[in-house]
């Protein structure tokens, strides 16, 4: 690797710069690509029909102003956007934008595409890096500038047969394409130019769009890029600073980012970081960003699922499970100490109110406020800590498992996924943990048993308990007096082999609702020798919940 071949992009020579202590307190202009940049990004681009129903997506999660095409490309594209014109498909409070190069016959296709659109930004670019301009078009940089201003003017005397209506229905956007690799007061002086032609005006803004179309250098200098862009454009208060960010560096969240605190007003970008090469710019992530912090990013992620899965089957292309927010792993602890403390701080907000700030460990946002589960959030295996199968057995089953009982389930199925060398599904959990306290029947198990109430008794004596055990295979018939069902059994127990023992914890609670209630019980043994087991009983009835509880103890 000869790194020699390579040199770092020059800086912007920018003097006091401002965006480092500022933050992003409110949504941007957000314009999605995805039918266009992202479109053309596909190894299968999307039919007529995928792609109205992208459309449809993009307006219900509330995108404004939507790149619908490159109408002069193809006819597949030119009858796209004539089939949103002509079906009125397009909400009025939407603006579709559509994309040209500055080349006469492409800007009048173009606009003979977008008649009787009810609003539309036209943009229009062209390249103007020192690479494009010498290998691309052997032009000086005054031939590139007159290439985009004819452009302009294509578009001008295009319009001049609209009426005034049709006219203010028409915005203009330019990118200096490649920007990130353009001369900064050279782009500067392309856009002076663009903009001197079509003329400003503060009721109809122009756009001036800035892409980073290859990523070359890190956020900083981008963001350095857009505020000094922003201080020498004249006319600022005509003016919309517009960011399209690529990922080449892995930094297009970034650079976008920090490009809005250098003073940008709009993004442009894909869903989910779809684009050439690396990506454009992931909307999602941003967005989801801003509402981290407090900052309502004015669209709708609020069933990610949905919209991921509709994303892919429109698109064909997969998400990263370790995507931000939306990957299949982006909530998920698999190590010990996250468990433990996801599973601390879901338990502290159930006594919370439901607006109390968020702060639960390792989780950025509430998952269930982009239509996430919590069910999801730890995954067992054998790196998992002694919580994370106890926080499965509560929120999906109901067990809610004591503290001091956690250890020993944690080390069960940490053993069983270790063997299974692999990650262990909730239902296996629930198996294994029922198989270890609750299904076993050996070396002891109750055959019959009967309690009776006794009237007029001292109280620590007032119901008795007879039946029948099995312990290694042997039946014993067993009797004794308690101050309840659990006592009297335990009494009797104490009359027959079964080693002595002492209950040192007792805990339990009712699962379900009405007549599908029943009471789980959990108990903790102390054997003669100072050993120390927990049993677990299940029954609708109280009394033999805690009776199942001390026979699954005495049985481990």
């Amino acid at each position: 690797m000869n790194a020699k071949k390579y040199k770092p992009f020059p800086s912007i020579p920018i003097q006091n710069r401002a965006w480092p202590s500022k933050r992003i307190t409110k949504a941007p202009i957000w314009c999605s690509v995805d039918l266009r940049d992202g479109n053309q990004a596909l190894i299968d681009p999307m039919g007529i029909e995928t792609k109205l129903a992208f459309f449809d997506l993009l307006v219900k999660l509330g995108f404004k102003e939507i790149e619908i095409g490159f109408p002069s490309a193809s006819d597949t594209e030119y009858d796209f956007i004539r089939r949103l014109i002509d079906e009125n498909r397009i909400p009025s409070d939407v603006t579709i934008q559509v994309l040209c190069q500055a080349r006469e016959k492409l800007v009048r296709r173009t606009m003979e595409c977008i008649k009787g659109a009810p609003s539309v930004i036209f943009h229009i670019y062209n390249s103007t890096s020192p690479a494009q301009r010498k290998y691309t078009f052997n032009k000086s940089k005054e031939e590139i500038i007159k290439i985009a201003t004819d452009g302009v003017k294509v578009i001008k005397d295009c319009m001049k047969d609209l009426s005034e209506d049709e006219r203010k229905r028409i915005r203009l956007e330019y990118s200096p394409e490649s920007f990130s690799m353009t001369e900064i007061d050279y782009a500067i002086e392309i856009c002076e130019a663009v903009g001197s032609e079509w003329g400003y005006s503060k009721e109809n803004k122009i756009i001036f769009n800035l892409p980073t179309t290859v990523e070359c250098y890190t956020p900083n200098i981008y963001a350095d890029s857009i505020e000094y862009f922003a201080q020498k454009i004249s006319h600022r208060d005509c003016v919309i600073i517009s960011t399209h960010c690529h990922n080449d560096r892995g930094t297009g969240v970034a650079s976008c980012e920090l490009g809005l605190l250098a003073g940008a007003d709009r993004v442009e970008g894909c869903l989910f970081g779809n684009g050439e090469r690396t990506g454009n710019l992931d909307i999602v992530t941003v967005a989801l960003n801003m509402f981290s912090e407090g900052v309502d990013p004015e669209l709708d992620f609020s069933n990610l699922p949905d919209i991921a899965d509709a994303y892919q089957e429109y698109t064909k292309m997969e998400i990263n499970p370790r995507s931000p927010y939306a990957g299949g792993l982006a909530y998920t602890a698999l190590s010990g100490g996250h468990q433990d403390a996801i599973a601390k701080g879901f338990a502290a907000r159930a006594k919370m109110p439901e607006d109390a700030t968020w702060d639960v460990p390792y989780l950025l946002i509430d998952p269930h406020d982009i239509g996430r589960k919590y069910e999801g959030i730890i995954r067992i295996n054998s790196q998992s800590g002694k919580g994370g199968a106890s926080f499965i057995l509560e929120h999906n089953y109901g067990y809610a498992i004591p503290k001091a009982m956690q250890g020993a389930i944690g080390e069960l199925i940490k053993a069983k996924s270790d063997a299974a060398q692999r990650e262990l599904q909730p239902e296996e959990i629930l198996k294994f943990f029922e198989e270890q306290w609750i299904s076993k029947k050996e070396p002891i198990s109750v055959l019959d048993l009967a309690s009776t109430q006794l009237e007029g008794h001292d109280a620590r004596e007032n119901v008795s308990c007879r039946g029948v055990i099995l312990y290694n295979g042997e039946k014993i018939s067993i009797g004794g007096k308690g101050n309840g069902p659990l006592d009297s059994f335990v009494s009797a127990l104490a009359k027959t082999p079964i080693p002595e023992f002492n209950i040192t914890a007792f805990h339990e609670h009712s699962v379900g609702m009405g007549s599908d209630t029943y009471a789980v019980a959990y108990v903790q043994i102390t054997k003669h020798d100072g050993t120390q087991k927990w049993g677990v009983g299940k029954s609708s009835n109280v009394g033999k919940a805690g009776i199942q509880a001390v026979i699954s103890a005495l049985n481990q």
